[in-house]
C-alpha cells in the first residue's frame, strides 16, 4: 500500500486460518491499521491480491469483504447508543413486518429480539436484556455487542474472518477477560480472527500465532508457544533483527 513515495505496507505476505487467532502487533504507524482497512475493503491495495478461502477476492468497498465473510470491529466500535442491543446486532440485516408494513419499512422489532437472542445464545454471550439501549450498557458490554455483531455474520455455514481493532483498549480487567472469553469462543467455532492489539499479555494469552509489523514491513510471524515478551518487544521496537532478512 502505497501513498505518493511512502510505502505504508511493504511487501507483506500473511494469513490466518479458520479457528485460529492472529495477533498483529508493531509501535504506532506500524501498518497495523493500514493492512486491517485493507483486508475490510476501506482501501484498496497499490498491488498485490487478496485471497478468501482460496479464491482471489478484490475489494472496491466494505461491502464487497462483508460479502465474502468478513467483518471488521473497529476501535470506536460504531454503535448506536440510542438503540436497544437488538436494533444494534441487526443494523443492515433488518426483519421487516409481513404484509404493507414491511413494504413500507416497518420493522419487526419482536422478531428481532427473537434471532438475536437465539445468536447471542449459539456463541455462549451474556449481556444485559435485548431492550436496553447501549447507551446504558458498561464499557465491557459494549464491545461484546460490538463483537458479537460480527461474530454472528461471520459464523454461518462457511466460517468467515473477524478483524479486531484494539478490543480491550478502554477495558478494566474484568471486562477483557470477558472479551478474550468471547474472542477463544469464536476461534473455537471456526472463524478466523485478527487481533490488533498494544496489549502483549492479551496478545500471549489469546493469540496462536503472533505476526508483528515494523514500519510497514513484517519482522516476524511466530507461533505464541515459540516466543516471549522480550522478542516481542525487540522486533515491536526494532531491536530485534526481521526474522526475514
Amino acid at each position: 500500500m502505497h501513498y505518493g513515495y511512502v510505502r505504508a505496507l511493504d511487501s507483506i505476505d500473511i494469513e490466518v486460518h479458520q479457528g485460529e487467532v492472529l495477533g498483529l502487533l508493531g509501535d504506532n504507524g506500524a501498518g497495523k491499521s493500514t493492512l486491517l482497512k485493507v483486508m475490510s475493503g476501506v482501501h484498496q491495495p497499490t498491488s498485490g491480491e487478496i485471497r478468501v478461502h482460496g479464491e482471489t477476492s478484490t475489494f472496491a468497498s466494505p461491502a464487497d469483504s462483508t460479502h465474502a465473510g468478513i467483518q471488521m470491529v473497529y476501535q470506536d466500535l460504531a454503535l448506536v447508543d440510542a438503540q436497544d442491543i437488538a436494533t444494534n446486532l441487526n443494523l443492515g440485516r433488518e426483519i421487516l413486518r409481513k404484509g404493507p408494513l414491511g413494504w413500507l419499512g416497518f420493522v419487526d422489532h419482536r422478531a428481532q429480539r427473537r434471532r438475536s437472542t437465539d445468536e447471542l445464545a449459539k456463541l455462549g454471550v451474556r449481556t444485559a436484556a435485548m431492550t436496553r439501549p447501549v447507551e446504558m450498557l458498561s464499557g465491557g458490554q459494549r464491545q461484546v455487542v460490538a463483537l458479537a455483531r460480527g461474530a454472528t455474520r461471520v459464523n454461518g455455514e462457511k466460517s468467515g474472518i473477524l478483524l479486531l481493532d484494539e478490543p480491550t483498549a478502554a477495558l478494566g480487567y474484568e471486562q477483557t477477560q470477558q472479551v478474550q472469553s468471547l474472542i477463544r469462543s469464536l476461534a473455537e467455532q471456526g472463524v478466523a480472527c485478527i487481533l490488533v492489539t498494544h496489549n502483549l499479555p492479551l496478545a500471549m494469552t489469546v493469540c496462536d500465532r503472533i505476526a508483528v509489523l515494523n514500519r510497514g514491513r513484517k519482522v516476524a510471524d511466530v507461533p505464541v508457544a515459540e516466543t516471549d515478551n522480550d522478542q516481542l518487544v525487540g522486533w515491536i521496537t526494532g531491536a530485534r533483527p526481521s526474522m526475514f532478512g
